[in-house]
């Protein structure tokens, strides 16, 4: 049993009851000495953890009931968003690219999040997607050791990075970071799952349908870099923050890479479900 399954609604942070139905408004379950903004929740991740140890007696009557479709992305102000390319190995595989000696490195912009449950707009005819485990950071730093990763993770979350393929790789080399970045295109949820409680945070299983059809299945241990060699890696360059977001990179099966290619139509509906973290419903239009 995880500690913490730490959402948004209405732009208010909620903590989510193990039978998944309801959920509480974090502010007023607390007191008042936890904060409605959720981004300064993350910077509280170890007294949200401890909140939400008392739910398990908190009685039925005292949940609001949990409709996903309202769901808001559980970190609406991150910082920094980082992406690993080509991190599992049948990915690197079926793009034909060889393994990267160290993660290879892109960001997608604050300015694309979706809720769990939003519409992806499509642009053109080569929009694709790419299931992720995604990281969020809970206490930051420069230089942080692998050892020490974990320590420094709120929790985990699902996550889709939707790709304009044909935008990414209009000019040699590619650009990445605008490719990935359209209105919709970086959805985080269904929420925070506590990674210090998640048993399985190693080894997840990962699966993606598109319109029912199974696109991406894998179990996270097929991954190149794994999260604390990510979390190293990036703060021995950069500086992490509380409630920035890595992006861990997608398994075998993205559009792109099939014969004949996958790309999304008007009408898909994708699903991304990870082990013990739930499923993002996205909706193409």
């Amino acid at each position: 049993m995880v500690a913490a399954r730490f959402g948004c609604v209405a732009g208010r942070a909620m903590l989510v009851a193990d039978s998944l139905t309801g959920y509480v408004d974090v502010e007023k379950f607390s007191g008042g000495k936890l904060p409605s903004d959720p981004m300064l929740c993350i910077e509280r991740w170890s007294e949200i953890r401890d909140l939400a140890k008392s739910l398990a007696s908190t009685n039925a009557a005292g949940l609001a009931t949990l409709d996903f479709n309202q769901l808001d992305c559980p970190v609406p102000r991150p910082r920094q968003i980082f992406a690993i390319g080509v991190n599992y190995k049948a990915h690197a595989a079926e793009m034909n690219h060889g393994l990267p000696k160290e993660p290879l490195v892109f960001t997608k912009f604050p300015s694309s999040l979706n809720r769990p449950h939003g519409q992806i707009k499509l642009v053109g005819e080569k929009c694709d997607y790419e299931a992720e485990l995604v990281a969020i950071i809970a206490k930051g730093g420069r230089n942080i050791s692998v050892a020490d990763a974990w320590s420094h993770v709120a929790g985990l979350c699902v996550g889709q990075d939707f790709s304009d393929r044909a935008l990414q790789y209009t000019n040699t080399p590619p650009q990445f970071s605008l490719g990935k970045s359209r209105a919709g295109f970086t959805a985080i949820g269904p929420f925070i799952t506590d990674a210090a409680t998640l048993t399985t945070r190693n080894n997840l299983e990962m699966t993606c349908r598109v319109s029912g059809e199974v696109m991406q299945h894998t179990q996270t241990d097929d991954m190149i870099f794994e999260i604390p060699d990510i979390i190293a890696y990036l703060s021995s360059i950069c500086e992490l923050f509380p409630g920035d977001v890595i992006y861990t990179g997608t398994p075998s099966g993205v559009g792109a890479g099939r014969t004949p290619q996958r790309f999304l139509c008007q009408g898909d509906i994708v699903e991304t479900t990870i082990q013990d973290l739930g499923t993002l419903r996205n909706t193409c239009i």
